[in-house]
């Protein structure tokens, strides 16, 4: 078990049950909610301000424990990265026990962009407070709208703005890929569970199951 605030955050045998164990699955375009249209231009873009979402190509996590790398590939795979998981994993000394912690993950990520545009925020309170959420809205508008996604590590139940629960006890890795509303609603990218793939969420429901754990933008 970590000792650190930024702790383990694999999906659990306990989690990968819990999700029906529909971990593994086929590449596959990412589907952006249905009541959204994608940006296709940049001043298509201009002219809505307040939301942007980020074209993704999902890819569902193949194993249990695999949430973190797979995270980072979907994130990545918004700039037109097609990145061997595997290696990634290596890369993150992600083992049966998970991805430690989003601090093994930011260099990755930088590694692989060729900058060090991304860095480690940490929520490390049980719950969100009013500055923190802000700073995660922000955080969240300026890395999509340079067009780079967020991997945030979250644990424990959320609810999203259809009112579904996700649940990952054990500790999950997310990709965020869009907002809306001027980032009051994120939308997330979501390895665990093809069915699921795709769901938004309200910004302070997000941050609070960042809570106690971190994520990079």
């Amino acid at each position: 078990m970590a000792t650190t605030l930024f702790r383990k955050a694999a999906l659990t045998a306990a989690s990968a049950a819990f999700v029906g164990g529909a971990l593994a699955g086929p590449a596959t375009a990412f589907a952006a909610p249905t009541h959204t249209a994608k940006p296709a231009t940049a001043a298509q873009q201009s002219d809505r301000k307040g939301e942007r979402e980020l074209n993704v190509r999902y890819e569902a996590q193949p194993n249990f424990y695999y949430c973190g790398p797979a995270a980072a590939r979907n994130a990545l795979s918004v700039q037109g990265k097609n990145i061997d998981v595997d290696g990634m994993a290596k890369l993150m000394g992600t083992t049966e026990a998970g991805t430690n912690s989003v601090n093994d993950i930011t260099p990755v990520l930088n590694k692989e962009t060729g900058k060090n545009a991304y860095r480690s925020t940490e929520i490390s309170t049980p719950s969100a407070d009013d500055k923190q959420t802000d700073k995660l809205r922000d955080d969240i508008v300026r890395t999509v709208d340079d067009g780079r996604a967020v991997v945030a590590n979250i644990a424990g139940t959320a609810t999203d703005t259809d009112g579904t629960t996700h649940a990952f006890e054990g500790g999950h890795y997310i990709s965020v890929v869009g907002y809306r509303d001027n980032g009051e609603t994120v939308t997330i990218a979501d390895s665990a569970n093809p069915d699921q793939a795709s769901y938004r969420m309200s910004i302070d429901n997000l941050a609070d199951w960042i809570a106690t754990r971190g994520y990079i933008s």
